[in-house]
């Protein structure tokens, strides 16, 4: 990794905090809120993580809701790709697929657009953080039901100890530009 990299994911970590015992006792909650609000470290990150995607041909960036809207629109931007949503249930408004999985603490419900995308359309998925892989390991669910080819998976934070990324197909990218 060159240099310059380096300085760039040393100030992304350190505007990233933890709050304890959020949303319930025992998680570390990783909060990206402080990388939102500095115009540096929100364009830094939006840059960093298109890079590894720029030769791919990504049709479509999948964010996973809802911190993986935040920087997956700008991802979808930077890529020429359009942006496609998974969302909680009930909160899309046209007819759904949708998929379960277990989280670290309970377990979770996602959602897509029947009609989200064509079939055989280059899917890059993203979110803010891997931590268990439930929730991607959904939306490739979601993606390869719809006919769709997963392309590579874009994350801000992976938690090490977690080993979420056991949970992904093992010849498609991840890109992960902090573990903790």
């Amino acid at each position: 990794m060159d240099e310059v990299k380096q300085q760039i994911l040393a100030l992304l970590r350190e505007n990233i905090r933890n709050i304890g015992d959020f949303p319930q006792p025992g998680i570390q909650f990783k909060d990206i809120t402080p990388l939102l609000q500095n115009p540096d470290t929100l364009e830094l990150t939006s840059q960093v993580l298109a890079r590894p995607f720029r030769s791919h041909n990504v049709d479509y960036v999948v964010g996973l809701e809802s911190r993986g809207f935040l920087f997956g629109t700008n991802l979808a931007q930077d890529l020429h790709a359009g942006f496609i949503p998974i969302r909680k249930p009930g909160k899309l408004p046209s007819d759904t697929l949708s998929a379960t999985y277990a989280l670290e603490y309970g377990e979770d419900t996602i959602e897509i657009h029947r009609d989200a995308f064509s079939e055989g359309a280059r899917i890059l998925i993203h979110d803010d953080l891997i931590a268990t892989g439930g929730s991607a390991a959904a939306a490739t669910e979601l993606v390869e039901e719809l006919g769709g080819k997963v392309v590579g998976y874009s994350f801000i934070i992976g938690l090490k100890e977690l080993k979420g990324t056991a949970l992904l197909p093992a010849k498609v990218p991840v890109e992960i530009l902090l573990s903790l």
